[in-house]
């Protein structure tokens, strides 16, 4: 904004500074939106095939997120590629969401679709660890972080029906600076096949539960994963219970059961670590406004 507008605005020009009037807040508000309009967004990679599915599962990082579209770049990596001249240097940080894919199963029984997609998130990863770039994966993510550090993820054990899952904070996770004020035991909305079987290298174990071991992971300072899903509420897994009951995570004929238990469930602390993900990576770039 310049001068003239500025004196437009206040009137007053004191030492460089315009002097404070009632319109100063206005003044204020254009410089917050220039610098956020100025700032990094965050990359958002889908996997799933299905839109509706897709679709909600976007709004809810939005929403979550306290994010805006314009905040972000989304892509499905179902419908294109990660292009070639991707620079994580344009982003302040990765989510990355789940889907019906399975990293363990063996290569001939993927669909090619899904296995173009875990080629293109593993070619990701080594950069992403090497420079311990800002990363957030949610379900699938953590089998690819997993997997890409040489960590064994199988259904040998661990896998949680869809529902819910009591999770609670580790000592690591305790002390963890994304997982500031998140109460140390809190329910979260979960359902996969394959889980984390035992903890990669240079790896910290955040949250754990009951039925499924490694909840969350952190590898480096940024880098992240979860089993359960932060994003989701009962109204977005009512959703992908209805979409996915057919695809062998419980008896087609218990979904109504299911999304009456879901309708029922106190889940909103995963959440708040999705906030914090974005709070603590896409909010820090706005530079202070004096």
């Amino acid at each position: 904004m310049n001068i003239r507008v500025k004196e437009m605005y206040s009137g007053k020009i004191e030492s460089g500074r315009f002097a404070w009037s009632a319109t100063d807040g206005i003044l204020e508000t254009y410089r917050k939106r220039d610098a956020i309009m100025a700032a990094k967004p965050m990359l958002i990679l889908q996997l799933r095939p299905e839109q509706e599915a897709a679709d909600e599962e976007f709004a809810a990082f939005l929403e979550k997120g306290r994010l805006s579209v314009s905040h972000t770049r989304r892509i499905r990596l179902d419908l294109e590629q990660i292009p070639e001249n991707l620079s994580l240097d344009d982003y302040c940080g990765i989510i990355v969401g789940g889907g019906p894919g399975c990293v363990s199963d063996p290569p001939h029984g993927k669909p090619p679709v899904e296995a173009r997609i875990e080629s293109d998130m593993l070619s990701l990863m080594p950069e992403v660890t090497k420079r311990d770039f800002p990363f957030l994966g949610c379900c699938y993510g953590i089998g690819i972080l997993a997997r890409h550090l040489g960590g064994h993820v199988d259904k040998r054990a661990y896998s949680e029906p869809v529902g819910t899952s009591a999770c609670e904070l580790t000592q690591d996770g305790r002390n963890d600076r994304l997982l500031e004020g998140i109460p140390t035991a809190f329910d979260a909305f979960v359902g996969h096949k394959e889980a984390v079987q035992a903890l990669p290298d240079r790896c910290a174990h955040l949250i754990r539960s009951e039925a499924c071991l490694f909840q969350m992971l952190r590898f480096g300072k940024n880098v992240y994963a979860t089993q359960f899903h932060p994003e989701a509420d009962a109204n977005g897994f009512e959703t992908r219970v209805r979409i996915y009951k057919n695809y062998g995570y419980f008896p087609p004929e218990s979904a109504d059961d299911i999304i009456k238990m879901c309708r029922a469930a106190d889940v909103h602390v995963p959440e708040m670590i999705l906030r914090n993900f974005v709070a603590r990576y896409f909010e820090r770039q706005q530079p202070r406004i004096p």
